[in-house]
């Protein structure tokens, strides 16, 4: 996985689910509450964003081309089922818990990765004719067999989402010679007559955050600290919900992350960390010596939910004293973050 996807990937899933990673602790019961980009139907009272607006500058010629690519998470319900023969047909009925061999497992919610990219678009054509990309994922459902050691199923996890629909529109203007000023408008357009905020999650552009690569020389430019030239441009740009950042080794400029946090230019992951806590700004060891502290009944509820999590109970359990030690005492230069305007509420294409 190469530096940008890491960064990518830690925006992705900040805050998926946090420590101490048990369902019961009152913050994973309410879940997903970063870059959520919900049905406009339930925004409507206000509180909760149906958008996200990215605007940037890119220095370049009309002929140069760049990529875009959305990402967000698709949540699931994972509940464990059993199977019964009605006399027909052999079918799974959902239960509360089930146990496979030794592991039980327990009615949760888990997110899936989605991603819509759009490659090779001129900025001059741009200029003409916005680009409409569709978002369209289709509800669904699969099933995950488990089974006792000796091979006999006893259960299964079945997994299903709903429909999410949306649409990306991209579009630039040439503020001046040789710079342009990129927009990406993200909207949910996904239908919604529910009356509770979990349903409306189901539906929802979980953790959005967008990725822009420059083709060829274009080069983009720093939002957080522009050029002095530049500057005046760069406080024109109105960014709805997500703030882009330079992204990759210091001194390029060929990719811009635009993401729901706001970040320095060329983050990067610590070396040290062993991987993911869902929490990329807290201290790794801090994180690691609580994981060791739970009981054993809070380990067994974390278990019996998310995989994700029982990932992190079991990394945490193998680090080595020298692995523990490594999250110990670096020191770095981390550079202020100085943007140049906070991030906008105004509406779409203001």
């Amino acid at each position: 996985m190469d530096d940008v996807r890491r960064i990518a990937q830690a925006v992705l899933y900040e805050g998926y689910l946090l420590w101490p990673y048990r369902r019961s602790a009152l913050k994973n019961r309410h879940r997903w509450t970063i870059g959520g980009i919900h049905p406009r139907a339930f925004c409507s009272e206000g509180g909760d964003a149906w958008y996200a607006q990215t605007q940037c500058l890119v220095e370049a010629a009309p002929e140069d081309a760049v990529d875009v690519e959305v990402r967000f998470l698709h949540a699931l319900t994972c509940d464990p089922a059993r199977p019964r023969d009605d006399g027909h047909n052999l079918r799974l009925e959902t239960v509360p818990e089930l146990t496979a061999g030794d592991q039980r497992h327990v009615a949760h919610e888990e997110a899936t990765e989605r991603e819509v990219h759009v490659l090779g678009l001129t900025l001059g054509a741009l200029m003409e004719r916005p680009r409409r990309e569709p978002v369209d994922f289709p509800a669904g459902r699969e099933v995950e067999w488990l089974s006792e050691p000796s091979g006999r199923r006893v259960g299964a996890i079945v997994r299903a989402w709903r429909k999410v629909r949306g649409e990306v529109e991209i579009r630039a203007e040439q503020p001046a010679p040789g710079v342009f000023r990129l927009t990406v408008l993200v909207v949910n357009t996904s239908g919604w007559e529910g009356d509770s905020r979990e349903e409306a999650l189901k539906r929802t552009l979980l953790s959005c955050h967008t990725v822009l690569r420059a083709q060829g020389g274009a080069g983009f430019v720093s939002i957080t600290d522009p050029p002095d030239e530049l500057r005046p441009l760069a406080e024109g740009c109105r960014n709805v919900g997500v703030w882009p950042v330079l992204v990759g080794p210091s001194g390029t400029r060929d990719t811009m992350l635009s993401a729901p946090i706001i970040l320095y230019d060329n983050p990067e992951i610590a070396p040290e960390s062993p991987g993911d806590l869902f929490d990329a700004t807290e201290i790794d060891q801090l994180l690691t010596l609580s994981v060791l502290s739970l009981t054993d009944e809070e380990r067994r509820e974390i278990r019996a939910g998310d995989p994700r999590a029982r990932e992190i109970l079991d990394r945490c359990a193998a680090l080595t004293p020298e692995q523990l030690m490594r999250l110990h005492g670096t020191l770095r230069d981390i550079r202020p973050v100085r943007p140049v305007r906070p991030m906008a509420e105004e509406g779409p294409g203001t």
